[in-house]
């Protein structure tokens, strides 16, 4: 388990970032003052990427960003009403809250990675590009192939041992049709 962000680097952060940042919604300066003046709240704050995916999270975005200037998630419920999250901040101070910050260059960004956490609720499979799910299939459909053939060999070998031509020619035309297939162009 990873040790928690100190609640002064999350408050150093949040300093910088107001200092620096203009943010799209006037509430989102608010939420984060509020977090700077309230250390019982701030110990439950974690930064996170993809905060889509936790249970409570607010997505906050600066007008350099193309993003959306303020979501705030509660289960299943969605809504860019950044009044409501603050009163939901207020009334909830010990649950959880994951926050996402949209900004210039913030995956470069060394003060934003200093407090970014790992977000614990992104699925497993979701950081799997197009081009690993294709080499995947592709090794999944040779892996298959090369089993396959290499039982029917087997099994070819055992039709001429025994002096079983109709096995030997039926198992060799489905051979030639595994073979056939693997070298067909994919149908995309």
């Amino acid at each position: 388990m990873k040790t928690p962000i100190p609640i002064r680097d999350k408050k150093k952060f949040i300093a910088w970032f107001l200092k620096n940042f203009q943010l799209k919604k006037r509430e989102s300066v608010w939420i984060l003052n509020y977090l700077l003046n309230h250390d019982s709240i701030l110990k439950n704050i974690h930064f996170v990427r993809e905060a889509r995916f936790c249970p409570r999270s607010m997505v906050i975005s600066t007008v350099c960003s193309e993003k959306v200037p303020f979501r705030f998630y509660k289960r299943h419920i969605v809504t860019t009403n950044a009044e409501k999250s603050f009163h939901d901040l207020r009334m909830n101070r010990d649950e959880a809250l994951y926050i996402e910050l949209h900004f210039k260059h913030a995956k470069d960004d060394l003060m934003y990675a200093s407090v970014l956490e790992e977000n614990p609720f992104i699925p497993e499979d979701y950081y799997i590009s197009e081009d690993d799910k294709k080499a995947a299939s592709q090794l999944l459909e040779q892996t298959l192939y090369l089993y396959q053939k290499k039982q029917l060999n087997h099994k070819i070998d055992a039709a001429l041992d025994a002096g079983n031509k109709m096995e030997f020619l039926r198992l060799s035309n489905k051979l030639k049709e595994l073979e056939y297939k693997k070298n067909q162009p994919p149908l995309n």
